[in-house]
């Protein structure tokens, strides 16, 4: 069968998106830690929209998950036409002061693993001139993020590695797109410490994320931003401040009340 992958998609955007593809009769490969809730939803989604979902519990926390994942895909013989990179967490507070196994995970979900699912899954996308990825970054990518560094610094290669990466598919019949979502009403606060952080009091709902970035994606569009306040202020007026005047910035988002 021909499905789409979607990391992380026990909750949050992931879950979103594999509702909003299940919807359009898509078949879909859930992947995500928790085997119990991918198997919920495998249940809820075939139920509903009579597609077919396969369930791949793994931590993308582990070097060798993106290869065990796709050996699954290629020994089910699931052809993966749409890849959804949306795993990914964060953690605040100052870099020294934080675990330095905690960041490596984080280094490693957030960039490594989502890597090697491209590069895993990209030639046969390539071979078949179709294909598209999306990769759930951030507006955290456009700048730096004091106490949260190492977070800012993973989202600012998703959405370099994204952009690159369309540019060398062009003519291929394969995009790539970015979705840089800001604060978004997700599992993602609890999991990065990131209680009484002000932005979040105006989160975003996942579900419009999940949208504005599927949509994006259908549309082959480079970068998607669900807020347009964000858009101008990272693409028009944030390359005209002081370097410093920036920085004090981002870390004045971060602080907590």
């Amino acid at each position: 069968m021909e499905a789409a992958l979607i990391t992380g998609a026990s909750g949050g955007i992931g879950l979103e998106l594999a509702k909003i593809h299940a919807a359009k009769g898509g078949n879909l490969v859930l992947v995500a830690r928790s085997e119990g809730k991918l198997l919920s939803l495998k249940q809820q989604l075939e139920k509903e929209f009579g597609v077919q979902a396969m369930v791949i519990a793994e931590d993308l926390s582990d070097p060798l998950s993106a290869q065990r994942i796709f050996e699954r895909t290629q020994g089910e013989n699931v052809k993966v036409g749409t890849l959804i990179n949306n795993a990914g967490f964060g953690g605040h507070g100052l870099f020294y002061q934080r675990d330095l196994e905690a960041e490596q995970s984080m280094m490693q979900v957030n960039m490594i693993s989502l890597t090697n699912l491209t590069h895993l899954y990209l030639k046969g996308m390539v071979a078949r001139n179709s294909g598209h990825i999306l990769n759930v970054s951030s507006t955290a990518s456009f700048i730096p993020g004091p106490l949260q560094a190492v977070y800012y610094a993973t989202k600012a290669y998703v959405t370099s590695f994204s952009q690159a990466l369309a540019e060398e598919l062009n003519g291929t019949g394969v995009t790539v797109t970015a979705l840089c979502p800001g604060a978004v009403a997700t599992g993602f606060v609890a999991a990065g410490d990131l209680q009484g952080v002000d932005i979040w009091k105006n989160a975003r709902s996942a579900e419009s994320v999940a949208r504005c970035g599927y949509q994006a994606m259908e549309r082959g569009d480079l970068v998607a931003f669900n807020e347009t306040r964000l858009k101008l202020f990272l693409n028009w007026i944030m390359p005209l401040l002081p370097r410093k005047m920036l920085l004090k910035f981002s870390r004045q988002t971060m602080e907590k009340s």
